[in-house]
């Protein structure tokens, strides 16, 4: 009888171990983009270039995966150095006290091929709200470089900065309060 409940568990654990696939974003080909209308006429976008993604893919059941992604905030990089100085500085992000933006999942619902609706939480500036983004599933390929396979997601979403505290000095006339963001990634089975 210990035999056969050895076997059931060997066998459970090899199944649940197959199922599941852990990727991990390429750094390289990875990051986070965002766009924010100034003055209501033009819009000012920048990236976060530190960016992370880690899906726990149920490859039998996409919708029961897990996704987090975070961002180093001292990453910002609009191509303005005293524009990214004044984001890092307490007036907006505060990088020295809250050095990183986090998302956690909690429900990933397909929509049609390869669109699904994200929810999770995003932890930024030291407050953490629900929202809710759009995964996108971009394909995937064989590598040439590593002969890895290669898969692509992009995350798509708008955020309002006063929920999380940003810029609340900076009136909507002067700096728009909804932000849009895209996160790029290349991801690989861990």
């Amino acid at each position: 009888m210990k035999k056969i409940l050895s076997l059931i568990t060997v066998v459970l654990f090899s199944v649940s171990t197959f199922a599941q696939l852990v990727l991990k974003n390429d750094p390289a080909h990875s990051r986070i983009q965002f766009a924010v209308m100034h003055l209501g006429i033009n819009d000012i976008t920048g990236n976060f270039d530190k960016a992370a993604l880690t899906i726990n893919a149920d490859e039998k059941n996409f919708a029961n995966s897990t996704l987090a992604f975070s961002a180093d905030v001292n990453s910002i990089n609009t191509h303005v150095e005293a524009r990214d100085n004044h984001l890092k500085s307490p007036d907006f992000f505060n990088a020295e006290k809250f050095p990183t933006l986090e998302f956690k999942s909690t429900s990933l619902t397909k929509n049609k091929k390869n669109y699904y609706t994200l929810k999770g939480n995003l932890t930024m500036h030291g407050v953490t709200k629900p929202v809710t983004l759009t995964l996108v599933y971009r394909g995937s390929t064989v590598n040439p470089m590593n002969k890895k396979t290669t898969y692509g997601y992009q995350v798509l979403g708008t955020l309002k900065r006063s929920d999380f505290n940003v810029g609340p000095n900076f009136p909507a006339p002067m700096i728009n309060d909804m932000v849009r963001i895209k996160g790029d990634f290349e991801l690989t089975a861990e």
